[in-house]
C-alpha cells in the first residue's frame, strides 16, 4: 500500500535497555546506537494511504497517527518496533489490527497548521494516554549521514510484530532517504509511554523534523527460525 507521511515530529528520549527488554517480545534484539536505547514518540498527519493501485477510501485515506516506538533487529536486519499507534480513524484501526495486528487504537486527534507551526492534539480513552503539543522544524532539511544518532533513529526500512499466532515477522517498507530538519517543540502533556509502564526521562527530548515522506508498504513475511 502507499502512505505519505505529513509534518512528522520524531521526539526520542534515552531509556535503559533492561525496561525495554521485559516489554518487547524475545525474538527481538534490542537495537542500541554506542550501547544506548532509545524511545520515540512521533506524530504525524498520513495522507495518501490505499492499497496500490486502487483509489482512496474515504475514512482511511487520510488521518492524524502517533506511534510510540522503539529500536530492535533480527540478525542484520533493523527495524522499528511499535508500542502502541495512535490515530483518528477507527476504521484504520479495525483494519490495521484485524490484518497486521498491531497495537492500533482509536484517538481523538486534532491537528492544526498555522505558520509553519504544528499544533497537535492527542487523547486516547483506553488504555488512558495524552500528547499536547506544538513543534516546527527550522528549514535546514538534510540527509541523516550512516553512522550518526539520525541515521540509527530514522533509516529504518521495516517494522517487526508478532502475529495472533504468536510468531514474528516482519514488514517491509520503501521510501527515499528522509529529509531532516532540526526541531523546536513545547510538549504540553505527554503521557504516550505511562501505559507500558515506561517513564521518560526529565530531560529534553533529541528532536528532528521531516515536512514529507512518501512510503511503500509491502506485505508481512516471516522471519527464517522464528
Amino acid at each position: 500500500m502507499t502512505q505519505t507521511w505529513n509534518d512528522l515530529l520524531f521526539a526520542h528520549w534515552p531509556v535503559d535497555v533492561r525496561v525495554l527488554r521485559e516489554r518487547i517480545p524475545e525474538a527481538f534484539e534490542i537495537d542500541r546506537f554506542d550501547g544506548q536505547a532509545w524511545i520515540g514518540v512521533v506524530p504525524f498527519h498520513m495522507t495518501n494511504v490505499s492499497a496500490r493501485f486502487v483509489p482512496p477510501v474515504p475514512g482511511v485515506a487520510a488521518f492524524p497517527e502517533l506511534n510510540v516506538r522503539t529500536y530492535v533487529r533480527i540478525g542484520d536486519t533493523p527495524g522499528v518496533f511499535f508500542f502502541s499507534l495512535d490515530a483518528g480513524s477507527s476504521l484504520a484501526v479495525a483494519t490495521a489490527r484485524t490484518l497486521l495486528n498491531l497495537p492500533y487504537y482509536t484517538a481523538d486527534m486534532d491537528v492544526t497548521t498555522e505558520g509553519g507551526r504544528i499544533g497537535y492534539r492527542s487523547r486516547r480513552a483506553q488504555p488512558a494516554a495524552e500528547f499536547v503539543a506544538a513543534y516546527h522544524g527550522n528549514g535546514d532539511a538534510r540527509r541523516p549521514e550512516p553512522g550518526t544518532l539520525e541515521y540509527f533513529l530514522t533509516e529504518r526500512y521495516c517494522l517487526y510484530a508478532v502475529n495472533r499466532a504468536g510468531r514474528a515477522y516482519r514488514l517491509e517498507i520503501h521510501h527515499p532517504p528522509w529529509m531532516l530538519e532540526s526541531a523546536e517543540a513545547s510538549i504540553a502533556v505527554n503521557t504516550m509511554t505511562t501505559p507500558i509502564g515506561i517513564r521518560l526521562p526529565p530531560t529534553a527530548p533529541l528532536l528532528h523534523f521531516s515536512q514529507r515522506q512518501d512510503a511503500v508498504c509491502w506485505a508481512p513475511s516471516g522471519v527464517p527460525g522464528f
